[in-house]
């Protein structure tokens, strides 16, 4: 069969080189037909696990309470007094231009909010009309103690200092798009769990497509958005420091980080190629074909991409890189082997030496090839949907590098010259060989750093941690971080957790045992035309920089309520009990050092027991409930509580910076309070929001860290089986390789790394693409010793050609990925440089200790006949090897 496919790729190959050159130059430029098409997404999705159930309570929850997107822009006045003014006018013509930007629907600030302490209002004088700072005769003074003491607005609307305010911009809840996902998601788990029918599977298409669609245009609106705020704010920087944040400006800067990585990235490895290129081979020819190798891959592979609308994240924004770096590895390992043979036989012609480097490279080639492979498809298993479309984006691109390379390197050799191939002087196998010597002589040494190696490294692992800052995502020279900070530290906090409390089964109704004097109106007309009652509007107002947050207090009334709906007239969460057991847990909350500002109901029941100077009783509530103005329920009441589903909303800011932050033990610790300290029901009580879902895909790395390490090792195992026919070699080949990735996680560990959508990757593919070398030391050793079946000559003599090859590739896999150490988004950096470190530590692994087992555990079988030492293999042997 060996024999058949040699032939048959002689003929079409080797014996028309014109043609297949002519069809892979069609092809790329068919592929890069498809390049204007090409896609970036940087959305949410890519922070949570695609079978998140929490992830549709999350969406669900948003829904409700008109949880539209925002756009928060931090104001410090420059000039002195924020109240000042010069101050307060800079403001209000700064709020003025941002309010025309198409798609903002309101801006809230300190110029617009209402206030109940400047003076303090009993609350029987409350309805008779809301005053803000910008109303006549307003005592700025007071103004300012309310925002920094007021239960309403302490920390969240003015820093403690009183220099830092935020304007927050509402953005239109986009409830198709909101729709369109959760329709998808509820198929997509129908079809994992029961299957579906053929018209739910049309639908699923459909929808995808939809949604995809709508993304696009949407994402595309909101960057434009987002270039129109920031065109304005340059317009004030002389006057004032201001920061941009919101998610959206999150996805537009992640966006353009992605467009800057795949430029640097790919510029960098394309200048990184040609200087190795020529300092290894110091010929045009070997390095004008490799790079024609490269580029083709990478433009038919984005062509692909591009065609299928298929989107690139900032997960596989390595991408473009990755693929250079593995193309390159491929033609390395050709070119070499071309050299030797034409070094060994140089009376060969240009077909034989052609024919022969392909029928001794393609075996060990398509094992490195597949062995690679298995490692990036068994990120399928992440369940995070970036991560996934990686490891198929590469799985993809390795077959595409394969067999491109295969394509164009020989066909190209059958048009060159054959003169032009000769050798150039090369030592590198004098320095190659160092690492034998020392592995002959040194045994202990080798043995013992390896141990001492894994004995540490296990140390390391054990210290793994997944709790990570999503600031520390990005570079201190950005936007993201300077505006996540600002707003962590001075406003209350970022990223946002809300509690959703639904009524006690067993709880009385309010005004039990008498006619409720309100029923009516909790029940009819008057009040379901009020979406104040709905509970279907706002959240945080300035939940700021937490890219996730979409909470707005200050959004419109629900435009999606039906007119005349009416609402349930159970009204527990309005009741002293009900407020009494908010008010009990939004305490707790409150103590919690890592959480910074907490909003629910019991900011209302606080606020009206001042203004009341006393407690209220069920009948008192009612009544205040019913004449509070719009402009306090929009404020207090919408965002927290809705009659219609007896839920109560708590939502609170947790500080990003702190340095203690542990996501998981927080969650739980709020849990186990409100069962075991307040008595509530466990279905009763339900956290949500970007918090909780971040958190769920930070705990499932760990997880999917082993499955990943497992299908690796259990699918290369395998395939050494296949390759070598022997158990004691495959798990030789292995052991160099595993203990690179123990170094790597183990360095993880002991750096304070931890493992995040980026980093869990790292370890497969060390596996992966350190195993090549392990495959072609192999494979070549076992060449070698069938020659004179003497372990060390063959280990000398191994690691003088083949060697050589693996020295080359890897020592441009670790400067490639070096490159990416040039990335803004900081777990790129990571990836780079951790990745090089393991790659440096599976050469060297693959230099000394794979060797060294081989020569201490003699595992393969003696020659069935002696040949000279040294004397090369007949053409036919090679061949048929």
């Amino acid at each position: 069969m060996l024999l058949g496919l040699k032939t048959w790729y002689e003929k079409l190959v080797l014996g028309h080189p014109k043609t297949v050159l002519a069809l892979v130059a069609l092809l790329t430029i068919a592929a890069a037909a498809g390049l204007p098409r090409f896609k970036l997404d940087a959305s949410a999705d890519s922070l949570t696990l695609e079978t998140d159930d929490s992830l549709d309570f999350f969406r669900e929850i948003s829904e409700r309470y008109n949880s539209g997107d925002f756009l928060v822009v931090t104001y410090r006045y420059k000039g002195g007094d924020l109240f000042s003014d010069e101050s307060l006018a800079t403001m209000r013509r700064l709020q003025d231009e941002l309010a025309m930007v198409q798609g903002v629907t309101t801006v809230q600030s300190i110029l617009n909010v209402p206030l109940l302490y400047s003076p303090k209002l009993p609350i029987s004088e409350v309805a008779d009309g809301i005053r803000t700072l910008s109303s006549p005769g307003v005592d700025r003074g007071m103004v300012r103690t309310e925002f920094l003491e007021s239960p309403i607005y302490k920390e969240l609307i003015l820093s403690p200092d009183g220099e830092t305010t935020a304007m927050m911009l509402n953005l239109e809840l986009d409830k198709e798009g909101l729709d369109l996902v959760r329709e998808r998601d509820a198929l997509r788990r129908l079809r994992n769990s029961d299957g579906l029918n053929l018209e739910q599977a049309e639908r699923l298409e459909v929808v995808t497509t939809d949604y995809l669609k709508h993304r696009t245009a949407q994402e595309a609106q909101a960057r434009e958005r987002v270039q129109e705020v920031r065109e304005i704010l340059t317009h004030y920087d002389d006057q004032a420091e201001l920061f941009l944040g919101g998610l959206t400006m999150i996805t537009s800067d992640m966006i353009a980080f992605i467009q800057s990585d795949l430029m640097v990235f790919g510029a960098g490895i394309l200048i990184f190629i040609v200087v190795t290129l020529l300092l290894i081979f110091r010929q045009p020819r070997w390095v004008i074909l490799p790079l024609i190798t490269c580029v083709t891959t990478a433009v038919v592979m984005l062509g692909l991409l591009s065609w299928l609308d298929w989107r690139m994240t900032v997960i596989s924004a390595n991408f473009v890189a990755l693929l250079l770096i593995i193309t390159l590895a491929i033609t390395i390992h050709l070119a070499v082997r071309y050299r030797e043979y034409f070094a060994e036989h140089p009376e060969w012609d240009r077909f034989q030496l052609a024919s022969a480097t392909v029928a001794f490279m393609a075996k060990p080639c398509l094992y490195t090839g597949l062995t690679t492979m298995v490692a990036f498809i068994s990120l399928v298993v992440s369940g995070i949907r970036p991560v996934i479309d990686f490891g198929w984006m590469m799985s993809i691109g390795v077959t595409l590098a394969l067999v491109l390379s295969f394509l164009i390197i020989p066909a190209s050799l059958m048009l060159l010259k054959k003169q032009d191939g000769a050798l150039g002087r090369d030592n590198s196998h004098a320095f190659t060989q160092v690492f034998s010597r020392f592995a002959e002589h040194h045994k202990a040494v080798v043995l013992g750093v390896a141990v001492l190696a894994a004995i540490i490294s296990a140390v390391g692992i054990s210290r793994l941690k997944v709790e990570n800052r999503f600031i520390d995502y990005f570079d201190d020279s950005t936007e993201i971080h300077q505006g996540m900070l600002v707003i962590d530290q001075r406003l209350g906090g970022t990223i946002n957790l809300d509690i959703v409390l639904n009524k006690p089964e067993d709880s009385a109704p309010a005004f039990e045992g008498e006619e409720d004097p309100f029923g009516s109106d909790f029940g009819g007309e008057e009040l379901a035309g009020d979406e104040s009652v709905g509970g279907e509007a706002g959240g945080d107002p300035f939940a700021a920089e937490d890219p996730f947050a979409s909470e707005d207090p200050f959004a419109a009334d629900d435009p999606f309520a039906s007119e005349g709906e009416a609402v349930a007239p159970d009204a527990y969460w309005f009741t002293v009990a009900g407020l009494n057991q908010i008010e009990q847990l939004h305490d707790f909350l409150e103590a919690q050092p890592e959480i910074g500002k907490v909003q629910s109901l019991a900011t209302l029941y606080k606020v009206a027991q001042d203004l009341n100077d006393g407690g209220l009783n069920d009948f008192e509530l009612a009544v205040a409930r019913q004449t509070l103005p719009e402009e306090i329920n929009q404020v207090l009441v919408n965002p927290y509580w809705s009659p219609r589903e007896q839920q109560a909303r708590i939502t609170m800011r947790v500080m990003e910076t702190d340095p203690n932050l542990r996501r998981d033990e927080l969650i739980q610790r709020i849990y186990t309070f409100a069962e075991d300290e307040m008595g509530l029901a466990p279905e009763n009580v339900r956290q949500t929001g970007m918090l909780v879902l971040y958190n769920n895909m930070l705990q499932s790395l760990f997880k999917s860290q082993i499955l990943t390490l497992g299908a690796v090792f259990a699918g290369i195992l395998l395939m050494f089986l296949v390759l070598f026919r022997s158990l004691s070699l495959a798990v030789i080949a292995l052991v160099p390789n595993i203990l690179a990735a123990c170094v790597v996680l183990g360095g993880m560990g002991l750096a304070n790394i931890p493992l995040d959508m980026m980093t869990i990757t790292i370890a497969a593919i060390t596996v992966g693409i350190g195993v090549d070398h392990a495959i072609h030391y192999l494979y070549r050793f076992r060449e070698e010793f069938a020659k004179d079946g003497d372990y060390v000559a063959t280990m000398h003599r191994s690691h003088a050609t083949i060697g050589r090859a693996m020295f080359y590739t890897a020592i441009t896999i670790i400067a490639g990925f070096s490159i990416l150490a040039l990335s803004k988004f900081v777990p790129s950096i990571y990836f780079g440089l951790l990745t090089a470190l393991a790659m440096s530590a599976a050469l060297l692994g693959s230099l000394t200790l794979l060797p060294l087992l081989l020569v201490l555990f003699k595992p393969l079988p003696k020659p069935a006949g002696d040949t000279s030492p040294g004397k090369p293999l007949p053409v036919a042997e090679a061949c048929a090897s």
